[in-house]
């Protein structure tokens, strides 16, 4: 049975007074989840929806992945709309949130937003989300280049999150802005995965990465990539995820906690219900 064994950190940076990223790693998911910076209750939103959707994993260990996935995502919809409900002061509250789910012998990707998500194989480096910005439009326009866009002064407004915003469509999540790109990734034991903010990935290098990837275990790595942001100014916060994809027997479907996660006062908990299967 395939799983995922990984670490990961979440650093308050050096000059946001808040952590507004959250993280999770288990056997079964990992995630990675940043309020959308500028919003309101940024470390609400990405606790509350990165609990969501570890719960509805956690729930459902060996079903569809990508199933269980759009049920996450709604049930982090939900949660977070539900904040709002409680506290007017949250209104225009939202996260990025970007998973990976395995049920044991398949991998996919749920992503909404702009923190990323890579696989390294062999010790090479493939990012296999899209950025859900305005520069990233303009990147596949052809309007921008790469140079460009990496100072593009709106380079940080994200079209896509989750946002808890009414649902739309018949599966419970909106048409756009609040709907989950679902990506199946094939993996095979030795394969590693990284989620990041863009804490890191807007002040490292895919380059540099994919070299501390290459040279160094997963522990090492993420604290050498959050050590790498931090030299660069850490003006956001860093948190990044690294697991590598084993074959073994399955262990506890439990997992660890980062960020604004490990506060459990963030988290804004809907009523339990089992994940829907098609």
């Amino acid at each position: 049975m395939l799983r995922i064994s990984g670490t990961g950190e979440s650093h308050l940076g050096l000059v946001r007074p808040v952590n507004e990223d959250a993280a999770f790693v288990g056997s079964v998911c990992a995630l990675v989840a940043d309020g959308v910076g500028g919003g309101a209750a940024g470390e609400v939103a990405s606790a509350t929806a990165a609990y969501a959707l570890a719960a509805a994993v956690l729930a459902e260990p060996t079903q569809d992945p990508a199933q269980v996935l759009r049920a996450g995502f709604r049930r982090a919809q939900e949660a977070v709309r539900a904040g709002v409900a409680q506290d007017a002061s949250r209104a225009g509250m939202a996260t990025t949130l970007t998973a990976v789910v395995t049920d044991g012998t398949r991998f996919v990707l749920g992503h909404l937003g702009d923190s990323r998500a890579y696989v390294v194989r062999a010790g090479v480096l493939t990012r296999v989300s899209r950025d859900h910005t305005y520069v990233q439009d303009l990147l596949d326009d052809g309007r921008l280049t790469p140079a460009e866009s990496a100072v593009h002064p709106w380079r940080n407004v994200v079209l896509r999150t989750v946002n808890g915003s009414p649902a739309a469509s018949e599966d419970g999540t909106r048409d756009g802005d609040g709907e989950p790109d679902l990506v199946e990734l094939f993996l095979e034991p030795g394969d590693r995965v990284l989620l990041a903010s863009d804490g890191l990935t807007d002040l490292v290098a895919e380059e540099e990465i994919e070299l501390t990837l290459r040279r160094r275990s997963d522990d090492d790595a993420v604290g050498s990539l959050v050590a790498a942001a931090l030299g660069r100014g850490g003006r956001d916060n860093i948190t990044c995820v690294v697991g590598t994809v084993i074959d073994g027997p399955p262990v506890s479907a439990d997992g660890r906690v980062y960020g604004s996660l490990c506060d459990p006062a963030n988290i804004v908990a809907v009523a339990e219900r089992r994940t829907e299967s098609a």
